[in-house]
């Protein structure tokens, strides 16, 4: 039987040995994270530039970003692959509305709201009640400003539910379309330059479409002041959503190139809300054929109105 001295373990009995000879020797145990100094960072982070740091391919944001992407495994031609860009709750819908409404400066709407589970439900349902509410804004607008003159006849204008659903989902897919294959392009060329996925620039143009709801309701009020004064608030909002999300993504490229990117951005945005209100709202008022009214003699008068 071997001696109970040959059991012991030589490793501690050095250990004990060098720890006499040198007792300010430090020791780590595995049990306990090794802390990496701060000063090993390569560069030095900038007041408000950390968060969006996690969108310039950082390995977390880079995973994030797959998935986020391409995450939908099922073929694109079954229900379960469509089926997945509506797999959101009313909670995140309305979270999501309430940052495009309110948003917070200098916090990216894609890292706060979007980026864990981009979806279309939202963008989808807000740019159809858009549409609704702009046609039937539009028309009451019409009868109320021609209310209680005697030639005009109302007549609903269906018409203007087709033009509105054209133009503001035009808007919401192709603009998008067009900005994410801008910032694919430029991401080939400059390395910091943040590559949106499709399905979260669609889903940031739709959310910021909601402050155009209770907007295009209150054009209904006949008074271009107040309806221009609606225009410009509601594009101080949504503008400032697209503007926050959008310059970290192109800051560091070219100077002119992220100012021209970002001024179009917003041309865009305002091209939208100034046309809606000019043509469903503030349309140039037409002249009504006159009655005719006809006379004891035979004979027809034509009355003239404007």
């Amino acid at each position: 039987m071997a001696a109970a001295d040959d059991l012991k373990f030589q490793e501690f009995d050095d250990a004990a040995n060098l720890l006499a000879a040198n007792p300010d020797a430090t020791t780590i145990s595995i049990d306990e994270p090794v802390e990496i100094p701060k000063n090993q960072h390569s560069r030095l982070q900038e007041p408000g530039r950390e968060e969006d740091d996690e969108l310039l391919g950082t390995d977390d944001s880079d995973k994030t970003e797959l998935l986020a992407g391409q995450k939908k495994s099922a073929p694109f031609w079954t229900f379960e692959y469509y089926q997945t860009f509506f797999d959101v709750d009313t909670y995140q819908v309305l979270d999501r509305i309430k940052g495009s409404v309110f948003p917070v400066p200098g916090k990216n709407f894609v890292r706060l709201y979007i980026r864990s589970n981009p979806d279309l439900y939202g963008p989808f349902w807000i740019c159809a009640t858009l549409v609704f509410t702009i046609a039937v804004s539009g028309n009451l607008s019409n009868f109320f400003i021609h209310l209680g003159k005697p030639t005009y006849h109302y007549v609903p204008e269906f018409r203007k539910v087709s033009i509105a659903a054209t133009t503001i989902y035009a808007y919401a897919w192709l603009v998008p379309l067009a900005l994410w294959g801008f910032l694919m392009w430029r991401n080939s060329k400059v390395m910091n330059i943040v590559s949106y996925s499709f399905l979260e620039i669609v889903c940031v143009y739709g959310y910021s479409l909601f402050i155009y709801i209770p907007t295009a309701i209150l054009w209904i009020i006949p008074q271009k002041v107040v309806r221009w004064v609606l225009v410009v608030f509601s594009l101080c909002l949504s503008g400032s959503v697209l503007v926050m999300t959008f310059w970290p993504a192109v800051r560091d490229d070219n100077r002119r190139i992220a100012l021209a990117t970002v001024g179009t951005i917003l041309l865009l945005h305002a091209l939208l809300a100034v046309g809606c209100l000019a043509y469903f709202f503030d349309a140039p008022e037409l002249d009504f054929p006159a009655p005719i009214i006809p006379a004891h003699n035979g004979t027809t008068v034509t009355t003239k109105s404007h």
